[in-house]
Parts: C-alpha cells; sequence; structure tokens
C-alpha cells in the first residue's frame, strides 16, 4: 500500500475496514449492530488520531518549504492543495453522516447512539435515491466523490511518488455499477447503502472519511520522500502506547509496549523514565492494573541529537472494567418456558470464550453452537439456570437465573383446517378433518385432535373419538337443512410425540350452505 511500512495503528485500521466488509453480508441482528456501532467508534477515533498527525506532516512540510523553496517548494506547493481538497470532501462526508442519524437521538445515559435501534435507514432511503435512479442528494453524491477523485488526481500532477495514492483513491472512490454476488449489476450507491441499517451506513461514512485521512497522509509522506522522513528531527516523532488490550480485570497485570511512530533497531533511546525498562529500543511495560476506570501511562524517552539531550514524552490510556460477576441469559423466544416444547436459550458469560463456560438445568442440553442450548422443562412453576464460568486470570465465578414454566395456550378447533366459523355444504362436512390451530404461539407445534363433540340442531349430541366424523354423525347431519349451524365442541388435543393433553380447545361452527 501508499506510504511504505504500515504503522500498527493503520494495520488495526486496515483490519477493521476488512471486518466491516465482511460484516455487510451478515443478518443485522442486535449483536451486529452493536459490532457496527463499536467499528464506527474505533474509525473515529483513528479519525481524530489520523487529523492530528496529518496536521503534523502538514506544518513540518510547510515549514521545510519555508526553509528550503528549492527542496520542499514543489512539495508545500502540492500539501497545501491536498489539504484543501481533503478538508472539503471531509466536510462533505461529515454532513452525509447526519442523513444516517436522521431522528435518531443520543441515550441520555451513555451519551451515545442506540445502535440496537438503528436497524433501518429510512433518511438515506428516502433522500438519496428516487425509484430505481439516484434523487438530486444521491446525483450530488456521486458527484461529490467522482470531484475529489479528479481534484486529488490534478494536484498529484506528473509527480511519480504519488502514483500509488491516487490508484488507491480511484479503487476506494470508484462509483461505477457494481454487480453483487448473484451477478445482478447495481448503481454504486444502491449497492452500499440502500435498505441498509443506519448504523451500517453511519460506519460506512466514517470509513470514507479514514480512506480520505490515509490518502492524505500517505501522500504527505510520498511528497517528503524517504531520505526527508530519514533526516527529520527526533523533535517531530511520536511516541506510541500499544497495549496487549485496552481493558483489564482489577489487579490483572497490564503488558504492552512503547514505541516510536518509526522503529527499527538502530534508534535507542540514551534513557526511559516510566513503568518498564528498556528493551532492544523499546520500553517493555509491566504494572498492576490499579482503580476501576481509565488510567493514564506516560513518562519520556531522552535521545542523542547533536551531543545534546533531546527528551520525548509519551501518553497513553488503558481502562480497567470490574471483573464480570453475573452472566447473559436470554430467551431467545420470550421471557419464559413453556412445558411440552422445545425452547432455545442463549447463554453467554461477559469476557470469557464459550468453552468456560457451563450451564446446567432440569430438561436442558447444548444445542451444537456455542452459548445455544434446549431446554424442555418438566413439571414445577420455575426453571432455574445455574452457570459457571472460568476467568481468563484462572478464577471460576458462579450466576444464575430462574425463568417461568408456563403450558402451551389453549389452541382453536378447525374444520378443513379453518378455524371459527365455517360455512360449506354437508358433503364437504362429511369428509373434512377435525383440527386444531395455535394462534400467535412463536413455537412449531404438531396437535393431534383424540376426540370431540358433534351437535346439529335439533339432534342429540354425538361424542366421537377420533378427527372425523363417524356415521352418527352423518345420520344427525342428514336431517340438517341450509342455515342450520353444526357446533363442533369439547375438542380433545395432545402433543404430537407427547402425552400432555392441551387445554380445552376452542369450538368450531359450521353452517350448512
Amino acid at each position: 500500500m501508499a506510504g511504505g511500512k504500515l504503522t500498527p495503528r493503520q494495520k488495526m485500521i486496515n483490519l477493521m475496514y476488512l471486518v466491516f466488509i465482511a460484516m455487510l453480508a451478515l443478518n443485522m441482528s442486535k449483536e451486529v449492530l452493536s459490532a457496527f456501532g463499536l467499528m464506527n467508534e474505533k474509525f473515529e477515533s483513528a479519525n481524530k488520531a489520523s487529523i492530528d498527525n496529518n496536521k503534523q506532516l502538514l506544518a513540518s512540510i510547510d515549514q521545510k518549504g519555508a526553509e528550503n523553496a528549492g527542496l520542499f517548494g514543489e512539495a508545500k506547493a502540492a500539501s497545501d492543495k491536498i489539504a484543501a481538497i481533503s478538508k472539503t470532501f471531509y466536510d462533505f462526508v461529515d454532513n452525509l453522516k447526519k442523513d444516517a442519524t436522521n431522528g435518531v437521538e443520543l441515550d441520555p445515559k451513555t451519551g451515545k447512539l442506540p445502535y440496537e435501534a438503528m436497524d433501518k435507514g429510512p433518511h438515506i432511503d428516502e433522500t438519496w435515491f428516487a425509484g430505481d435512479n439516484y434523487s438530486a442528494k444521491g446525483t450530488s453524491i456521486v458527484n461529490a466523490m467522482n470531484k475529489y477523485v479528479a481534484d486529488m488526481k490534478a494536484a498529484a500532477g506528473n509527480n511519480p511518488k504519488l502514483v500509488p495514492v491516487i490508484k488507491e483513491i480511484e479503487a476506494k472512490f470508484n462509483t461505477a455499477d457494481i454487480k453483487d454476488r448473484e451477478g445482478v449489476t447495481k448503481r454504486y450507491l444502491n449497492y452500499h447503502f440502500e435498505h441498509f441499517p443506519a448504523i451500517a451506513s453511519l460506519a460506512k461514512l466514517t470509513a470514507w472519511q479514514n480512506d480520505i485521512q490515509k490518502a492524505e497522509g500517505d501522500a504527505y509522506n510520498n511528497l517528503l520522500g524517504k531520505a526527508a522522513v530519514d533526516a527529520s528531527s527526533m523533535k517531530n516523532y511520536t511516541a506510541l502506547v500499544v497495549l496487549d488490550k485496552n481493558a483489564y480485570f482489577q489487579g490483572e497485570t497490564v503488558t504492552g509496549k512503547v514505541v516510536l511512530g518509526r522503529y527499527d533497531e538502530n534508534t535507542k533511546p540514551t534513557s526511559f523514565q516510566g513503568p518498564g525498562k528498556i528493551v532492544n529500543g523499546q520500553a517493555v511495560i509491566s504494572m498492576t492494573a490499579g482503580a476501576v476506570g481509565e488510567q493514564s501511562i506516560n513518562g519520556n524517552f531522552t535521545f542523542m541529537e547533536d551531543n545534546k539531550p533531546v527528551p520525548l514524552k509519551f501518553e497513553g490510556k488503558y481502562v480497567v472494567v470490574p471483573r464480570p460477576n453475573s452472566a447473559t441469559i436470554s430467551a431467545d423466544k420470550m421471557n419464559v418456558v413453556y412445558r411440552g416444547v422445545v425452547n432455545p436459550i442463549t447463554i453467554s458469560f461477559a469476557g470469557v470464550s464459550d468453552n468456560n463456560v457451563n450451564a446446567s438445568a432440569p430438561g436442558m442440553s447444548k444445542a451444537g453452537k456455542p452459548g445455544k442450548y434446549n431446554v424442555s422443562p418438566g413439571q414445577g412453576s420455575e426453571l432455574v439456570i445455574n452457570v459457571n464460568a472460568k476467568l481468563p486470570d484462572g478464577k471460576s465465578v458462579a450466576d444464575k437465573k430462574v425463568f417461568r414454566i408456563k403450558s402451551i395456550p389453549a389452541p382453536a378447533g378447525a374444520i378443513g383446517g379453518e378455524v371459527g366459523s365455517v360455512k360449506g355444504a354437508k358433503s364437504r362436512l362429511e369428509v373434512s378433518q377435525v383440527s386444531a390451530k395455535m394462534l400467535d404461539f412463536d413455537f412449531e407445534v404438531k396437535l393431534n385432535v383424540t376426540g370431540f363433540s358433534f351437535k346439529v340442531p335439533g339432534q342429540a349430541t354425538v361424542i366421537v373419538s377420533g378427527d372425523r366424523v363417524n356415521a352418527q354423525c352423518k345420520a344427525a347431519l342428514a336431517r340438517a337443512g341450509r342455515g342450520d349451524q353444526i357446533i363442533i365442541s369439547d375438542i380433545k388435543t395432545k402433543l404430537e410425540g407427547s402425552s400432555i393433553l392441551l387445554s380445552r380447545t376452542a369450538s368450531v361452527i359450521y353452517e350448512i350452505q
């Protein structure tokens, strides 16, 4: 990629971008929506760092251009144009992000967007598209992208150092039609934004801004040239705190490294003040995490330049979180479990992998996927699920959750698959099956009718065994006339493969036509 060796921060950004593209193919569960929100936060944080870094690079180019116009004058002129073009397009994209958050209010408790509620993107669908075509707004977006590419190419001119940067820009902001995996050709904005969740669109736009910042930074670095970068003063370098992770359990050992923005084995500090020691030009950190909350790591390196000591301060942040002591247990279908059916349950423990989580309850078994269980409750009114988890430091924690056990609701009787009041000829009733249906029930169940009462007006009630009318029913039915209502009641229903007899099944009325 443009810009030579990538910094750890840029590698992280590239990895997040790849994850972002891959996740577009997933169903938008709450977990995925939250993941998009967290990804957007990461991109926002990376963009802020890139803006600051690019400002420093531009200041360095401007200073060198003012001091030595013959060597850096061309680089300064091109950099100033690129800075203006990048800011214009970055601000344009920033305004587009308002479309993704239109009508969405920040959570007053966290101050963040409600990621899990941003599963729709109506404002973008309504304002960027008009039928199968772009709206005026959609057209302006594509035009702005094409203008950005054209302006950057013009600013680069014939400078060979900027060829890889321009190629990357052309690839990332190519607005040509795209074929999806089914071979259907779609317009650029339709493929990337139409009918997408608002949080996914927001993360995509923030990723655009990251691409803009990266292109700007790559252009500055390439304009300076490797020789100029090597000759730069140590005062312009940035020390980076690279921790093994950014959140730790209370009392856990914090490990990581403090390195220079450009590192090689010949760049070694003469001294280091901070929580660690120097190893091969790096400060290896080892300390105990403090109180819960955000903590700082700071200190400074000292380098020798022109026989004078040059101090370089550094500061980093890490977050200490409490040890988890409760599990997340939720019923996939509802907040109760039903007797007589298989209830899917999802069980997880914050910060603990599935292979270190054990759950148990009467009638519960694993469903074959991480965190997934099946529960078939028996007698009683409550089901207790106990969960034990082994933390990364080897310690164990436990939790439990109580669910209410409810019986399956009463079904409704049906004639020929129709419930309530049915009309038809006598001949149809004589051959129709009496069945039962579960209305507004989230589980797939199979019901068997084992008996019912058959009442013809003016005739004695016939008690039937099975699910179809018998000879006595047909004899009584022969005396019925047009408009008579046959009542099928006391329908006895059982779950298929179970001995459980369900609550009274609702009657069904058949009117003779």
